[in-house]
């Protein structure tokens, strides 16, 4: 694309997506690559085509580039390829098909049990067994998986983050067999798209952007704005657990998300954590 096809396509993807319009310098360089950041897209379908492994190892490579704290790189990735093991996945996800369906299915772990194998190895104590310490192998994880999505994009790949990996946590940990202090975050689906993602809008910018800090704001009222911008863009096309609910004359993002963690989720996670070796406090 020429600059002002590039600058047009993004100010295009953010208005869609913010319901801003950005001033956008088009003598800037790297504008393709934010190109394919603004038009980011989820896919869940994919062309019955294999993912060569050279180049899901360089995309891993890639990703695995990512920054780590303090250098401690605590991201592992797995790449699970046998057809029985995603199965047996998809068994506790039921409503995601699409894992065992996408020509390649990546586990991004947080790797927490090197830095106490090392601290041994070397005779020092190992007194950061805490919360900090999960939490930054976790992220870590996640940075690395947001890098490997952005590589995948860059080479025409597509991708669907899966959360729900965590629903069942144990099982996801013993058939990938996942040593002590490592556990899984987040898996990915990765293949070429077989259709066009949806875009998803986002909250606005006046709400997820602060300067210096925050202060009086109207966050009831923002959150109200975005539904009905994003209903006219991206309506619900049914609503959650009617039964329990019923039927809401307007039905929005909010509300949504109301019913959907009016549910209990994941509450022995913080338990299989703990019996993973992971300290909390």
């Amino acid at each position: 694309m020429s600059d002002g096809t590039t600058v047009r396509s993004i100010r295009a993807a953010l208005l869609e997506r913010f319901g801003e319009d950005f001033a956008i310098d088009a003598s800037l360089s790297g504008l393709d690559g934010l190109a394919k950041i603004a038009n980011y897209r989820s896919h869940r379908r994919f062309e019955p085509r294999p993912i060569e492994p050279d180049l899901l190892r360089l995309l891993c490579a890639c990703a695995l580039s990512a920054p780590s704290k303090s250098d401690l790189q605590q991201c592992d990735i797995v790449i699970v390829n046998d057809a029985g093991t995603r199965k047996a996945i998809v068994a506790t996800i039921p409503d995601m098909p699409w894992i065992a369906e996408a020509p390649a299915f990546l586990m991004f772990v947080a790797n927490g049990a090197r830095l106490p194998l090392m601290a041994g190895q070397r005779g020092k104590p190992f007194p950061n067994d805490h919360l900090d310490q999960f939490f930054n192998a976790s992220v870590d994880a996640a940075i690395v998986l947001a890098t490997f999505i952005q590589a995948a994009t860059a080479v025409g790949l597509g991708c669907c983050p899966i959360s729900a990996v965590r629903d069942d946590p144990r099982t996801v940990s013993e058939l990938l067999k996942l040593p002590r202090r490592v556990i899984p975050v987040a898996g990915l689906c990765v293949g070429w798209p077989a259709q066009a993602g949806d875009s998803t809008p986002r909250l606005s910018l006046t709400t997820t952007l602060i300067d210096n800090r925050y202060g009086e704001r109207d966050p009831a009222g923002e959150i109200d704005t975005y539904d009905r911008r994003r209903q006219k863009l991206r309506p619900y096309r049914r609503q959650r657990n009617p039964g329990r609910w019923g039927e809401a004359p307007f039905y929005g993002w909010s509300e949504d998300k109301a019913r959907q963690y009016a549910e209990p989720t994941r509450t022995g996670f913080g338990k299989f954590v703990r019996e993973k070796g992971f300290g909390l406090d």
